[in-house]
């Protein structure tokens, strides 16, 4: 140690005089072989992502002082040490959210929204609605079906939307029994085979 430090004053004493420029003099190798690990780049991970530095996990060189008075006391990075390493991991495995993953929404071709039509008006078709209700004498209910009823048991029963053109009702049901309700559906929809028309079938219990 007390040679290189030796050679460390021989280069200064060199640059005073003159005999090797000042920019060889801040750069030449032989000025530093005293300063040990002084002048040497520490490798740490950092836990948290830094602006001039990189992101949480990443790999990098800093100064040893400013790894020691800067990044550890504010828990800003750790030394590069295999069981530091496997930590940091294991825990961004448990607190750092999973990625989202991407999801392609593919457009709606006329193919498939014909399908979709087409399983709707056989819901329609096959299903039943289910009404309860108290009725008066001679089966006449107390309150009517309405159209806006219909169509809202529609959608929580069927779940199939439909509008109120879609449905032809001229006069609230007032009675108890079995109905059929002609549905107005798009002539493109194709009917079963053997069938006139799609219908809704709507019953009315006592209550």
């Amino acid at each position: 140690m007390a040679y290189m430090q030796k050679g460390r004053n021989v280069v200064c004493r060199a640059v005073k005089e003159g005999c090797l420029k000042k920019s060889d003099g801040v750069l030449h190798p032989l000025r530093f072989t005293g300063q040990g690990v002084r002048y040497r780049r520490l490798e740490v991970i950092l836990t948290t992502n830094m602006e001039n530095l990189g992101k949480a996990g990443d790999t990098v060189k800093v100064a040893p002082g400013y790894f020691r008075n800067y990044l550890m006391p504010n828990l800003l990075a750790m030394p590069n040490i295999h069981k530091f390493a496997y930590l940091l991991r294991e825990q961004r495995k448990i607190y750092q959210p999973k990625d989202e993953e991407e999801v392609k929404v593919e457009k709606e071709t006329k193919v498939d929204a014909m399908k979709e039509y087409i399983n709707a008006a056989k819901r329609l078709d096959n299903g039943q609605l289910v009404f309860r209700r108290y009725f008066k004498v001679d089966n006449e209910l107390r309150e009517p079906v309405t159209k806006d009823e219909i169509i809202s048991e529609v959608a929580r029963q069927l779940s199939v939307h439909i509008e109120p053109e879609n449905l032809h009702m001229p006069n609230p049901l007032s009675s108890l029994g079995e109905f059929e309700i002609p549905l107005r559906l798009p002539k493109s929809i194709p009917l079963p085979q053997g069938k006139v028309m799609w219908t809704l079938k709507v019953k009315i219990r006592r209550k």
